[in-house]
């Protein structure tokens, strides 16, 4: 399989969007959840991370919503945080599909994955604020 990692950073304009939407997100700021990188096609906490990755590659006039997604859950989430990444597989003019991680990771580096799944979203156009 090829190597989906894209190290880069989305544009400023691109990140500030990411950024309003994901302070919106009244469960992310219950969980005390954070957005560690946001590049193109890459985003950083499952269903959220596969959002934020998909938008990252939308036109400023589009938002995503969550048609569905499969999560499998392959061990206990025992870390000192968890860290979530979504990776665009395929995005298409109205549907994109989304591979998620969630690694826990404990004493800052050790990662070990405890769920993995994938996710379909579709393209709306983003209401009016």
């Amino acid at each position: 399989m090829e190597n989906r990692t894209r190290p880069e950073q989305a544009g400023p304009l691109v990140r500030q969007r990411v950024r309003d939407s994901f302070d919106r997100q009244g469960l992310m700021t219950h969980l005390g959840a954070r957005l560690a990188h946001t590049g193109p096609g890459r985003s950083a906490v499952a269903d959220s991370a596969g959002g934020y990755a998909a938008l990252t590659l939308l036109d400023e006039e589009s938002d995503v919503l969550t048609v569905e997604y499969k999560i499998n859950l392959l061990a206990p989430a025992a870390g000192d945080h968890l860290a979530a990444i979504g990776t665009v597989l395929k995005s298409g003019r109205t549907l994109t599909v989304c591979q998620l991680e969630v690694y826990a990771v404990q004493g800052g580096s050790e990662r070990k994955l405890v769920a993995n799944g994938q996710q379909t979203l579709i393209r709306v156009n983003r209401a009016d604020r």
